[in-house]
């Protein structure tokens, strides 16, 4: 009897891993950008106007049991930027601001991250803007998973503040009352849905719509 109870323990110790959701140690996302949104505020005045870059390539390599052990890559080509105003964006786009011509891309690249058991913690990178490489800290959040292995999604938040005169953007006016026009800080507002990219077929391969 005991025997037969053993052996039935085994089995259902197999079952369960069986049922249990695997996945790789070490998983490559790349950003879904229809999904992603890169955005900023800066306050103008009194108000803060907001805008966004409509173009963003990144890779995420994650260790889902560890997750400090992951790492991020962002591109954004800086002549995306939009804000909804064509005169201000053309504005952005040069020298006072971007310069995109002679700085075409802007890049972040992670250098450590941390994540408590809520899926929130912080991630310390190098930003690279206007040919300027600073660290910056960022909030981040794990939203989370949607299956394994190819096709899998994920999704991440992450907010942060930096200085736009760190980075060489110094355009400003004073205001004849005092202050200035523009604020120094810049907020930002990251939400990032990325997924592992499933195999091509292979050529010649019928595929299902």
């Amino acid at each position: 009897m005991k025997s037969f109870l053993r052996s039935l323990s085994a089995v259902a110790v197999l079952a369960l891993a069986a049922a249990a959701p695997a996945h790789a140690a070490v998983e490559t996302y790349t950003f879904d950008q229809a999904h992603t949104h890169v955005g900023f505020s800066v306050r103008h005045l009194f108000t803060p106007v907001k805008g966004e870059f409509k173009e963003v390539t990144g890779s995420i390599v994650i260790d889902r049991d560890n997750l400090g052990n992951s790492k991020v890559e962002v591109k954004i080509p800086a002549a995306s930027i939009n804000t909804n105003n064509d005169r201000r964006d053309s504005h952005l786009r040069g020298e006072d601001f971007f310069f995109t011509e002679k700085n075409p891309e802007i890049t972040f690249v992670s250098k450590s991250i941390t994540v408590g058991k809520d899926n929130k913690g912080t991630m310390t990178g190098d930003l690279t803007m206007r040919g300027v490489t600073k660290p910056v800290t960022l909030d981040v959040e794990v939203l989370g998973f949607s299956g394994t292995g190819p096709g899998t999604i994920a999704g991440f938040s992450a907010r942060g503040v930096l200085n736009r005169k760190d980075y060489g953007i110094n355009w400003n006016k004073t205001l004849d009352q005092g202050g200035t026009l523009l604020s120094d800080d810049v907020q930002l507002e990251i939400d990032v849905e990325a997924r592992i990219p499933k195999p091509a077929p292979p050529a010649g391969a019928e595929v299902k719509k």
